[in-house]
């Protein structure tokens, strides 16, 4: 009898029925499975701690160039990982840091081109961070990538990413959005890789906003949320084109409608 196999197969059972696996150092949740077994590669160097939090101990530098394997997504901003020599520890799962490894997802016997839960929301973000700088033009042609207009761009990452076809504009992708499920109103309730849907800019302060229907307002602008408090979008060559956004505190926060996810 091979006993190890004997012993794997029983962890994996008892996973199936009771919803966690230990094995030495590997923890994984099989609520996180979409993201098990992935690769993500280090694009600035990044601190590896000891649980989920800035303050934690720092384990060590990961540097960039080296691929890690995610073994679930912790909260919305940290990844729980496993380094070449098996160390695990906690990263910040922000695109800064990382991005996916193309065809590295895990799967029941599929050829690597189905990606699904948090592994498809970060080839989206990583798809979107490629054009980091791409010039902003105001209706810019959907079948070139030379300029975006914010709803081009997002729908470009989609493309890219996943073969998905958003539609064309951010007033009929906010629509596609809608009609995936549920919506927040609160963009602190947002999911990394949600997209995000606003008004007409009105002024820098809250109260330019205020006495606003936002349930009926206009959605004049969109791009994808990366966890953070943080943006990624375009609305103009003087903001740099393609870029993020700090969110709380600034316009983009008064002129928030809705967010979702269109996956």
């Amino acid at each position: 009898m091979n006993w190890k196999k004997t012993i794997i197969t029983a962890s994996v059972t008892a996973t199936m029925l009771m919803g966690s696996l230990t094995t030495g150092a590997l923890t994984a949740q099989v609520s996180a499975a979409a993201v098990d077994n992935s690769k993500v590669k280090v694009i600035w160097g990044v601190n590896l701690r000891t649980s989920p939090a800035s303050s934690a101990k720092i384990v060590r530098m990961v540097a960039k160039g080296e691929t890690v394997t995610v073994l679930q997504q912790s909260g919305s901003n940290w990844y729980k990982i496993k380094d070449s020599a098996n160390r695990t520890g906690y990263i910040s799962s922000s695109s800064k840091y990382t991005q996916a490894v193309s065809g590295s997802t895990s799967g029941s016997g599929s050829s690597g081109t189905t990606v699904t839960g948090n592994a498809a929301v970060e080839k989206v973000i990583a798809a979107g961070m490629k054009y980091w700088g791409t010039p902003y033009e105001f209706g810019a042609s959907r079948s070139s990538t030379a300029t975006f207009d914010c709803s081009s761009f997002v729908r470009q990452a989609f493309i890219d990413a996943l073969g998905i076809k958003l539609p064309a504009d951010s007033r009929k992708q906010g629509a596609y959005v809608k009609a995936k499920g549920s919506v927040q109103t609160n963009w602190k309730n947002l999911k990394r890789g949600d997209l995000m849907y606003f008004m007409s800019y009105k002024g820098s302060s809250a109260s330019s906003y205020s006495g606003v229907n936002k349930s009926s307002a206009t959605i004049t602008h969109t791009g994808i949320y990366l966890g953070d408090g943080k943006v990624l979008h375009t609305y103009s060559n003087a903001g740099g084109g393609v870029t993020t956004s700090d969110i709380s505190g600034k316009h983009w926060e008064y002129r928030f409608l809705f967010g979702g996810s269109a996956l």
